[in-house]
């Protein structure tokens, strides 16, 4: 269990944890020097061979609250330290509103100084107490009245952090792993070292991890989890990481992350809750505040969402807009403090990491992050889908929440969504979003039918445009299937169509075209281009042009190039040779379709690079480097000419 400090200066936190552990946690000369504590101190405390208590010792001086905030990221226990001479005092107060606006409300009040008092004061003060953390979170705490130096009291305190953390259940090694940096330093013979609290997640030996938004990659070497040597480390525990990387301890600060890499992804805003305390004044809309999340500090701007001003007492949605890049997670707590950081402004939990660019403050978008803010992640991604027909990327949603697989796949089927995957990707989408899918798809294909009878049909990325410029080729695809197998749409070659469309040429055009056919035919795989053509019949360029491409739009003719028709059914026979070459160790490429091409009569590089790149533009083959390779679904693509 990780036990964190708090209280005024020189109430006596540091000795506190020194009675507790043995251990002084004012590690710097300076802080020795000056009896007083200048940066964060750890001490920790064994209660038996697996369990063990760490203390983060925090700084109590008013000008050291941004070091305070990065000590007390996801601790399990707070202990607020009162002296009883004084009584609360202002940093006490500001340190308990702190934890209050972070969310934590399990402590006890360590009531320090016992015996420079009398028992009339003790009562007193212990009375003083009750009230002054009557409106908190931690109203219900106990108070233990103590004395560092003599002893008195210790023992009943340290058994009841220790019965405290036998009670504290092991379930937060869930998700991604993600630790915030609170020091680096280097070790003679073990290298570079950061230390942290884990946040989620689980580190073993040899994984691959990354620091961001520094975007270093490191693997772990060497851990220490609770002041121990350990082969690994989850959420809830203090660590010590010895990393291998590119990169020096100078490279690496407070405020960084030591993440999964699939968590890599910077942001520069976010979506949150506010909530600013009663004796604050109003957060006015754009007002500059610095924002403390988890160990880091970065200036921004608070834009409102569903107000113009958030008075004291009150709560409001917000977007909070940084100066430079951070890492966060929905659900994430975090502290705004004044542009001066002389104050506490206001404490928040974030509720989007990927907000839209517009549309902020429509009564929908409002409706989710209320839906976000009660942490309904089933109603969350039900509604989201709802607001879409494109869907909702699955493995986003679930990063941006830090879901293991089985609570994914666990809220999605909760949700009664249609879910569309293939090896990488997954979408979901309300099922009236799908239905609304279908009906615009072949609405569309009805009133193309209309304004071009004469055309086959859609080609089918132009088709899925229409539909929605975010849809994605994997939705679209699954769209398709799903329309062909109800026998509501149907597929020739390259062009989607209802099933009782029919695309014909007039009589003339048909009997133009069988006069020109053979003229195609002539030159194997290279025939003559549309001025070739025209010299040869007698006829107008720009009528053999037109009429080719009348022809193209019923599918007897492909345009390869420009001016350049190949027959449906020479095409067909090309696409199967570039199959047989993907077959082959040299794989489809422009050298080996310019050979085969030359071994049947004619065709020369350039021709060859037209006729793969023909295939690309289609959706028959994709670019790797100089291969063209079968898209995956390649061989759906019925390629004869009927």
């Amino acid at each position: 269990m990780l036990i964190g400090t708090a209280g005024h200066i020189d109430h006596g936190k540091t000795s506190l944890v020194k009675a507790l552990t043995g251990v002084d946690a004012d590690r710097l000369p300076e802080e020795k020097q000056r009896g007083i504590t200048l940066d964060l101190g750890y001490a920790y405390s064994p209660i038996n061979a697996q369990t063990v208590l760490g203390f983060i010792d925090v700084p109590g001086h008013e000008k050291l609250i941004h070091t305070m905030l990065a000590g007390v990221t996801a601790l399990d226990f707070i202990l607020l330290v009162i002296a009883a001479d004084d009584g609360p005092m202002p940093q006490t107060r500001e340190h308990l509103e702190l934890i209050d606006l972070l969310g934590i409300q399990r402590g006890a009040v360590a009531l320090s100084k016992i015996d420079q008092v009398d028992p009339a004061r003790l009562v007193e003060v212990q009375q003083q107490i009750c009230d002054f953390v009557a409106d908190s979170g931690l109203k219900e705490c106990p108070i233990f009245p103590l004395s560092s130096v003599s002893g008195q009291g210790i023992e009943p305190l340290r058994d009841y952090l220790q019965q405290q953390a036998l009670n504290t259940p092991n379930n937060l090694a869930k998700g991604r792993f993600r630790l915030a940096l609170d020091r680096a330093f280097t070790l003679k013979g073990v290298g570079t070292v950061v230390t942290g609290t884990a946040i989620s997640g689980e580190v073993k030996i040899d994984d691959q991890l990354v620091i961001s938004p520094a975007g270093f990659h490191a693997r772990v070497r060497g851990l220490h989890v609770q002041d121990r040597q350990a082969e690994r480390g989850q959420a809830g525990e203090r660590c010590a990481i010895a990393l291998k990387g590119d990169f020096e301890k100078s490279d690496l600060h407070r405020g960084m992350w030591l993440i999964d890499p699939a968590l890599a992804k910077p942001l520069t805003r976010f979506q949150a809750w506010i909530k600013v305390p009663k004796q604050q004044a109003a957060v006015k809309h754009l007002q500059v505040v610095h924002v403390h999340l988890a160990t880091d500090d970065i200036v921004g701007r608070v834009s409102l969402l569903d107000c113009k001003k958030v008075e004291p007492g009150e709560q409001a949605l917000v977007e909070i807009q940084l100066e430079r890049e951070t890492l966060a997670l929905n659900g994430d707590r975090f502290i705004l403090r004044d542009a001066g950081a002389q104050r506490t402004v206001a404490g928040g939990q974030v509720l989007d990491i990927v907000p839209p660019a517009r549309y902020k403050r429509t009564p929908e978008r409002l409706a989710l992050l209320r839906l976000a803010q009660q942490h309904e992640l089933g109603a969350l991604l039900y509604q989201q889908a709802c607001q879409t027909l494109s869907g909702i990327d699955l493995n986003q949603f679930g990063l941006s929440w830090n879901l293991d697989e089985s609570e994914l796949s666990d809220l999605s089927q909760s949700a009664d969504l249609t879910v569309v995957r293939d090896a990488n990707s997954r979408f979901v989408l309300s099922h009236q979003a799908w239905l609304a899918l279908q009906t615009n798809l072949l609405e569309h294909l009805a009133t193309e039918h209309q304004h071009a009878p004469d055309m086959i049909g859609v080609e089918a990325n132009r088709l899925r445009r229409m539909l929605s410029p975010h849809l994605t080729h994997m939705v679209f695809e699954r769209l398709c299937t799903d329309l062909i197998a109800q026998k509501r749409l149907s597929k020739t070659r390259a062009w989607l169509h209802l099933p009782e469309h029919r695309a014909e040429l007039s009589a003339t055009d048909q009997q133009v075209f069988t006069e020109l056919k053979p003229l195609l035919l002539t030159q194997g795989f290279n025939p003559p281009r549309v001025r070739d053509i025209a010299r040869q019949s007698g006829q107008a360029e720009y009528e053999v042009r037109r009429l080719f491409k009348r022809v193209a739009r019923v599918g007897e003719l492909y345009p390869l190039a420009h001016d350049h028709y190949f027959t449906a059914a020479m095409v067909a026979e090309l696409a199967d040779i570039v199959r047989q070459l993907n077959e082959q160790p040299q794989g489809a490429t422009i050298g080996a379709l310019r050979d085969y091409l030359s071994d049947k009569g004619g065709g020369g590089r350039k021709l060859a690079q037209q006729i793969l790149e023909f295939f690309d533009r289609v959706g028959y083959t994709r670019r790797h480097q100089d291969r063209h390779v079968l898209r995956h679904q390649a061989t759906e693509h019925a390629w004869v000419a009927h």
